[in-house]
């Protein structure tokens, strides 16, 4: 039974856990707060939804954040009273766990964690494939409903990479497609840069669909599902060469066995790969 740990019973945290809870695709939620009387609120209160909304995964609060250790997959969150876990205090945190035993992959839920993927490879020792961002995933989602607007259609059908750093994101249009015919061909070219001027305005997403976002990431790094997910990873040189190692970026991922598996270089043109790739540049 695979056992997913959220540390922080904030608004993101709580959003992500009932996002999981209800997908019924993990095995056991933990909601993680030192202020453990909200975290078990909270818990009951999705507990008590289950039977309206037909799912029965269950949800427990913890007190500790070292009760998070042990989990098949740990995620970083909000907490109730101090906020999106960041910086140094963020980072003493994955030190923490990583001191008391935890092997566990690591998911930075908060729109504020980018540094904190960076130092936690740089300086807690976890591999760059073991730490994942999920907030930016949002973006992409949104990208694809604004984009099926154009178009009076749905998300679903709209295929498109988002990549980059937050707020600064470059969108693969000339590679977009919708219903498997390019979206440049569909949408004019105004109307498409004036989604990607929309993105600023969409950062940071809000905490349910950061959950829901997250939600997916979890299900990949647990299940191996062969759909691929837009999520920031730690690069190690793959992509622009050693002058990436290191920097923390969004872009599509193969994710599966509590890792990513494989960093999937989008099909950009050659004004949107130098965007992409300046924008690493100018962290």
């Amino acid at each position: 039974m695979s056992v997913v740990s959220i540390i922080g019973a904030g608004e993101i945290g709580s959003a992500t856990a009932y996002a999981l809870a209800r997908r019924s695709r993990v095995g056991a939620v933990r909601l993680v707060d030192a202020a453990g009387n909200v975290a078990a609120g909270k818990a009951l209160d999705m507990r008590q939804s289950g039977p309206i909304e037909h799912f029965d995964t269950p949800i427990s609060a913890r007190g500790d954040v070292l009760d998070a250790v042990g989990a098949d997959v740990i995620v970083i969150a909000d907490a109730h009273a101090e906020g999106e876990w960041e910086g140094e205090r963020g980072l003493a945190l994955i030190k923490q766990l990583v001191r008391a035993g935890s092997t566990a992959p690591i998911v930075c839920a908060g729109p504020k964690q980018v540094w904190l993927m960076e130092a936690a490879v740089r300086e807690a020792g976890i591999h760059a494939d073991r730490i994942v961002g999920s907030a930016a995933s949002a973006v992409q989602s949104g990208v694809r409903a604004l984009a099926a607007l154009e178009l009076n259609g749905s998300g679903v059908d709209v295929s498109v990479s988002v990549v980059g750093r937050a707020p600064g994101f470059t969108v693969g249009w000339t590679s977009a497609t919708y219903a498997g015919s390019l979206l440049t061909g569909q949408i004019p070219a105004h109307r498409l840069l004036a989604i990607s001027d929309m993105i600023k305005k969409m950062w940071p997403p809000r905490p349910q669909t950061i959950g829901a976002a997250t939600a997916m990431v979890v299900e990949g790094l647990l299940t191996h599902s062969r759909r691929h997910v837009h999520a920031t990873t730690v690069l190690g040189g793959a992509v622009g060469g050693d002058g990436d190692r290191g920097v923390a970026t969004m872009m599509p991922l193969e994710l599966g066995e509590k890792q990513v598996l494989r960093h999937i270089e989008p099909s950009l043109s050659t004004q949107e790969r130098v965007e992409f790739l300046n924008g690493l540049s100018r962290r």
